[in-house]
Parts: structure tokens; sequence; C-alpha cells
């Protein structure tokens, strides 16, 4: 089990990195490519409300925490609007698999951003005990929102 939030982010985060070579190794109109788009689409979700309401919420209340936030929830919803344009695609079609690269890159691009620069500076405006607790309310809450987008 994570130790402190930092940890628990990056059990996620390499859990869509693997959603995402798997999705793109998927075969077209598969039953797996479907069932990894929403596996992708759930984890993405679950992870990123927890995220922004134990790391983001806290950084934005430090001026120091502002703009390194407010661009990485801005690159949250273009994840949730590249999953959206993915799920009304054709999983059997060339626009699906551009559209899946698409995803996979910004999906990959936001989560080095967040490990090299953003942990880093939420290291240093978050004191240990935040960490800890943090830690805890992102597990509870991503497990539950988990269970919450699995049962829709």
């Amino acid at each position: 089990m994570a130790t402190d939030l930092y940890d628990a982010l990056r059990e996620s985060h390499e859990l869509q990195r693997s959603l995402m070579r798997q999705l793109l190794r998927s075969r077209p109109g598969t039953r797996e490519r479907i069932d990894l788009l929403t596996a992708a689409r759930i984890e993405l979700a679950a992870h990123e409300a927890a995220e922004e309401r134990f790391l983001y919420v806290p950084m934005l209340m430090d001026d120091a925490g502002l703009d390194s936030s407010r661009h990485a929830l801005h690159e949250h919803h273009q994840i949730d609007e590249l999953v959206e344009d993915l799920r009304k695609l054709d999983p059997r079609g060339s626009a699906w698999v551009d559209k899946a690269r698409e995803l996979s890159k910004k999906v990959h691009h936001h989560l080095r951003e967040e490990e090299k620069k953003f942990f880093q500076l939420s290291g240093k405006l978050l004191s240990a005990a935040q960490k800890l607790r943090s830690a805890r309310g992102y597990r509870r809450d991503h497990a539950r929102m988990v269970k919450t987008l699995s049962a829709q």
C-alpha cells in the first residue's frame, strides 16, 4: 500500500500508462478494445476526481500553486474530452486509432509533467501530515469513484 500521496498517485499513473499501451495494441472491433476503453475511462475519471480533491485543491489554496494547478486541471479536461470523442467513434476505424493515439500522448504528457514538475512543487508546499492525510483521502475517494463509475 502507498505510504504517501505521491506513492498513491504513481500507482494510478502506472495503471493509466499500462491501459494506454494496451488500448493502442488492441485489435480493431474486438470486445477487448471496448473493455480497455471502459477500464481506461473509469481509471482516468476516478484518478482525476480524487487527485483534484486531494492534491489540486490544497495547491490552489497557495499562491505558488495556482498556475500549476490550473494547468493540470485544464489537461484533465482535455483528457476527458478525448475520452468522450473516442467513445463516439467506430472502434474498427482509423479515426478511432488516431484519437486513441492522441489520448495516449496527452495522458503520457500529463503524467510525465505531473511527476517531474507538479509533485516537486507540491512537495515543497504541503506538509508531511498533509501528504499522509491526502493519501488516505485520495485512496478512499479513488476506490469510491471506481465503484460508482463501474456501476454506470
